[in-house]
Parts: C-alpha cells; structure tokens; sequence
C-alpha cells in the first residue's frame, strides 16, 4: 500500500517506561486480575485524532486471560505477558506490535508500540473494562454507496485516487477505500448529521478518516494515520467510480519475458528459484508480500487454502518475504511466524527488505514494483503471463469477489495452456 512510510521497522523490549519497578529476586511477575468481558478505549494518533481499540478478556481452558483485539469482523488473539510491578504486554500474533503498559482489574493505561522499525513507535492508549456508551442517535445525512475519492497530502500536494464504499444502516458505517496498491480494509464507524467518521485497527496499523458532507454533496476531510500520518481527501458519490486496471499498472521490461531469481528457502534451507525442477512444466504464482503488510495478510490468508486445494494441478506457489530488517534470521522469524498462522504450506523466501525500490532492484524483468503485495503468475513454459499490483481483500465486498473470480480465470486459463 502507499502507507508503507507509515509502516515503521525494531524497537527494543517492551517494558513501559516508568513501570520497571524491579520485582524481588525470588518472584515472578504474575499477571493482573483482569475483567472479563468486553473492553474499549482509544489510541492517540497525530493531530488528537481518536482511534477506537476494542479488546474482549475472556478466560482460556486453563484459566488463565484471554485477549481478543476486536477489528470489525476479525479477531486476533493476543500473548498476555506480565512484567514487573502491575505492567501488561499485549503482544500481535502476526505483527511487530504490541499493547503495553499498566493493568489494573478494570483500567489499562499506556502504548500502541511497533517494534519493526529503527524509529521507536509509541501511540498513548487507554482502556476501561465494559463497552462503550450508546449516544443517542441522531438523523445523519446518508454516506452509503460508492464515491470517487482524491487523497492529497498537504506536504507536497501530491495525490492519489481511490474509491470508497459503505454501506449504512441508521448511523452505523462500515466500507472501506481501495487504491491502486491496496485497500485500507475493514473501516467501521458512525454518521453524525453531516459527519462521517471510520476506522481501522488491527494491532498494528492504526487509521481514521473523518469528513463533512458539503453543500455540493462530496465530502472533504481528513486520514490520520500512527504516528504523525496526515493526508485530506474529498470525494463525490459515483456509481461508476473505478480505478485503473490492476493488471496494467507494472509489467516486464522491454524484451524480458521470464522472472529469475534465487533466494534463500526458510522451510528446508537451500533456495528457491522458478528454475528449480519442482517448478518446471507448471503453473507458478509468485507472491510478493511482507508479513508487516496488511493486504498481503489478506491474500496470503486466501492463497494458503487455495493452494492445499489446487497444487494437485500442477500449480506452485512462492512467497517472496520483503523484510523491515537486513537480519536474515529475523526475517526468517517473522516469515515463519506469519506461515504457522495461516499454515502456509508452499515456499517462502527471503528476497529482500521492504522497500519497492529494492524489490524492483532484486527482480530486475520487472518495470518496476508499486506495491506489496504484487502477484506474479508465470505459464507452464516459465514465462510471465501477467502481473498484478496490489490487492483487493474481505473488507472491500464485491471487489473481493471480482478479485476471486479473475484469479480463478486466470490460473484455469493457464493451466490449460
């Protein structure tokens, strides 16, 4: 996606400052009673903007907490560790993130903090056990339906188009944007009168997008996003709002027609390359992605399933880890880490660190790469057939589908070459 800037990658332990009273040398840190049930709270992002953060504690077979972060219709289960004194880290199961700071039975008090960057990452967070107050509702103008969107970001005026979608059921909102290079997943939130206002998070990626119907009919706005991410955007409701065809925005080079590489293999050593016997004679599809990428945890979270159905086919897969760290070993950690939560069973590699630029270096037959993830699918006589930018996820509803079938199309039509 775009935000890559905004993805940043390795902060150090997570141990809330001011929270490092030092147990006695004879115990362990226990973790805090906690309520259970439903909690809520927000996160402090540039600009004040109020990101919600919703958590359930519930209690696991072994009687101990289990933590839930609540992003619309997805769950991830977090890892409850204790630290010293009263101190809390919520760690993500998929990226380098976590919730840390001071528990108390019924109030949690600290940091949104992301340890894939050389920059450190902190976001104020407070929760409180129970759910959020039910404001009366109120008549809101109607944002349902499909627009033509603009973002612009104010530093230098650059833009980029996208297409937003929501549906809205009294003053309840859900949809999201898509882009050239991604979608911004599921966006929830409410209309106030004339406002919108939706959000996203996941645990790792943060972002909210406030707007004010005007007197034209579009709407005009803000997106804040981590740490100091600001862009406006303005929209105008179109049926008929598109963007630019995916499978046109990158390509080969003038005369290339094959994708070579060698990199090496986390599963069992060595390399992989499309070269490789194993690969010969079928279709393969290569997945550029990065486990700091949230449209690429939606597609790999499509593709691991479908491979288990379809490689009988004689088709391949091979996921190309860009990594925001030059340690291999990290890297090969994280790309594990995301194959055990989606029990990926098709060949990851580390290609490289996350950077589009590097990407394009190390796969020089491509024009260039304009996101992660990008799809690669190469014909049964090794030659690329089509290359397709960015990703259409769950939370974008019918593109999703659209996105399914043209997949389908594309790997039949290619298996029967």
């Amino acid at each position: 996606m775009k935000l890559l800037r905004l993805f940043a990658p390795l902060l150090l332990p997570v141990l809330l400052p001011g929270c490092t009273s030092s147990p006695s040398s004879d115990s362990a840190p226990t973790l805090p009673s906690l309520h259970q049930g439903a909690w809520h709270g927000t996160a402090t992002l540039g600009g004040g903007a109020r990101l919600p953060v919703s958590v359930d504690v519930l209690p696991d077979s072994a009687g101990r907490h289990r933590v839930l972060l609540r992003n619309g219709p997805e769950a991830f289960r977090l890892t409850v560790e204790a630290g010293p004194g009263d101190s809390l880290t919520l760690r993500h199961p998929i990226f380098e993130a976590a919730l840390v700071g001071r528990a108390t039975a019924g109030t949690f008090t600290g940091f949104w903090q992301k340890f894939d960057g050389t920059k450190p990452f902190r976001v104020p967070v407070t929760l409180r056990a129970g759910k959020p107050a039910v404001r009366p509702a109120k008549p809101a103008a109607d944002f349902s339906g499909t627009w033509a969107v603009t973002f612009t970001d104010p530093a230098d005026s650059s833009s980029y188009p996208a297409v937003g979608v929501f549906q809205q059921q009294g003053n309840a909102v859900t949809g999201t944007f898509l882009t050239t290079t991604g979608d911004y997943r599921y966006l929830t939130g409410e209309a106030r009168r004339d406002s919108l206002k939706v959000s996203t998070f996941d645990g790792s990626h943060g972002w909210v997008f406030t707007a004010r119907l005007q007197p034209d009919g579009g709407l005009a706005g803000d997106f804040r996003s981590g740490l100091t991410g600001h862009e406006t955007w303005t929209a105008r409701k179109d049926a008929a709002a598109k963007l630019p065809d995916a499978n046109t925005l990158t390509g080969l080079r003038t005369g290339a027609s094959t994708l070579d590489f060698k990199f090496p293999n986390i599963f069992q050593g060595g390399s992989v390359s499309p070269a490789d016997p194993k690969y010969r004679g079928k279709v393969v599809i290569v997945q550029l992605l990065g486990t700091w990428c949230p449209n690429c945890m939606d597609e790999t979270a499509y593709l691991a399933p479908w491979y288990q159905k379809n490689k009988a086919r004689g088709v391949e897969i091979i996921g190309l880890g860009f990594e925001k760290t030059t340690d291999p070993a990290v890297a090969a950690k994280r790309l594990l880490r995301l194959r055990e939560r989606f029990n990926i069973t098709y060949d990851l590699a580390i290609a490289g660190y996350a950077n589009k630029d590097s990407a394009a270096r190390v796969l020089p037959a491509l024009r260039e790469v304009l996101a992660f993830p990008t799809t690669v699918f190469i014909g049964r006589d090794g030659r690329v057939k089509k290359v397709h930018t960015g990703f259409s996820g769950p939370g974008t509803g019918k593109y999703y589908e659209e996105w399914q079938r043209e997949f389908a199309a594309t790997v039949d039509a290619l298996v029967r070459m």
